[in-house]
């Protein structure tokens, strides 16, 4: 990588860390690093796209930096965040800066919109265990569930964390290992390393982390295989899904293995191979796909389910109708109903079929939901429990839609 990519790449990186510091109130930590980085161009080792960086995009980038420090030597504190949203720039899937979206280290928000700071999560270390794995295309730790039921053939769902995240704080969040106690399945969580991401992103972004047995995608996929081996799972019963930069990451894993994975869930996600450099990435982010081109053509169209929050500022609500379009709802016959959640979010959920009648994609949009995993618990990180629960909808669409012989 270039010495210029290398400096695009820190300031970038410096730019989010600067913000999440503003919203936290920090400013004159905030001031500090966007002076440095605007001076010296120090790194904190976020990982980027590689890829040709013009000096235009890396003046535009510095501007961008010198605005920012000017809203926080002005003091406008938690104002940062529509600045941001009109320069274009929120994050890799990361800052929830926008349509009540949270931000890194929030411990997600109770029904009346109250901070809980500490997350909780299953401890029984006999059943949610510390693990590693090592394959051809790299290491990655990984927390795993294990109901109290032995009993083999059991499903298995993976679950990609979004940046700033981490196994415990996800499982927490999403309250998956209790649906996993009661219908006995097991769930893997792989952890990104802040040596591969400063911001453990999943690098949904980058092309050596997209194809088939390459990268990330190698690594999760081979994990899996790892797990279905050593716990005897039903081949035919394993899911995938994450959140943000997780269900991004989730859709490209997917789409690389359909003989491995018969669903996938994509919750405030991206479409699969959407983007392939920074610039892109941010493109895609703000806007959604410019072109259904910009996108990889599955092969073979993956069962798939998607939430998504009308008021998600961070990752555009039409990347999710990309997703749905990827998984080819055009063949489909759609049905939709509308309903309010327990929480007082209102939703459409819709469901497409086939000619028999058998649902295979399906799409829930939130009205008043964020960046954050609808229907979550308030003891994990961008979650808002007001909104109908992902993971039980999720679940559901994945039992109904095992791999097909």
């Amino acid at each position: 990588m270039s010495d210029q990519q290398n400096r695009m790449q820190d300031r970038m990186a410096d730019m989010m860390e600067a913000t999440r510091l503003t919203a936290n109130g920090r400013l004159g930590d905030a001031s500090a690093l966007i002076q440095r980085s605007l001076g010296d161009g120090k790194t904190n080792g976020m990982n980027e796209p590689q890829g040709a960086v013009s000096h235009t995009a890396e003046a535009g980038l510095t501007d961008r930096l010198r605005k920012v420090v000017e809203t926080v030597t002005q003091g406008l504190g938690r104002s940062v965040a529509p600045v941001l949203h009109g320069l274009g720039v929120q994050g890799l899937g990361v800052q929830g800066l926008g349509g009540g979206a949270q931000e890194p280290g929030q411990r997600g928000l109770d029904v009346l919109g109250r901070q809980v700071m500490e997350p909780e999560s299953v401890r029984d270390e006999d059943r949610f265990v510390e693990r590693s794995f090592t394959g051809e295309h790299g290491t990655r730790d990984y927390k795993l569930f294990v109901p109290g039921s032995r009993a083999r053939n059991r499903p298995l769902v993976v679950m990609l964390h979004g940046c700033s995240q981490s196994p415990d704080d996800f499982a927490a969040g999403t309250g998956m290992n209790a649906l996993a106690e009661a219908h006995g399945f097991t769930v893997a969580y792989p952890g990104q390393s802040s040596r591969a991401n400063g911001q453990r992103c999943w690098n949904w972004f980058q092309p050596g982390e997209q194809d088939r047995e390459a990268g990330e995608t190698g690594i999760i996929a081979g994990l899996t295989r790892a797990v279905i081996a050593e716990y005897g799972i039903d081949p035919r019963q394993v899911f995938i899904a994450g959140l943000s930069a997780g269900g991004a990451a989730a859709a490209n894993v997917a789409h690389a293995y359909p003989e491995l994975f018969a669903a996938v869930g994509i919750h405030s996600g991206l479409a699969a191979g959407c983007a392939r450099d920074v610039s892109a990435a941010l493109t895609v982010m703000r806007l959604g796909p410019v072109a259904e081109a910009d996108c990889i053509a599955p092969v073979t169209p993956m069962p798939t389910i998607v939430f998504h929050g009308e008021s998600d500022g961070t990752v555009n609500p039409r990347n999710g109708a990309q997703a749905l379009a990827q998984a080819g709802i055009g063949g489909l016959t759609p049905e939709t109903t509308e309903a309010v959640s327990a929480g007082g979010l209102p939703y459409l959920r819709t469901r497409y079929a086939d000619t028999k009648g058998h649902v295979s994609v399906e799409s829930w949009m939130v009205r008043g939901l964020g960046h954050a995993w609808s229907g979550g618990t308030i003891a994990g990180s961008y979650t808002d429990p007001r909104g109908p629960d992902a993971s039980r909808a999720m679940l559901n669409f994945f039992l109904a839609n095992p791999l097909k012989a």
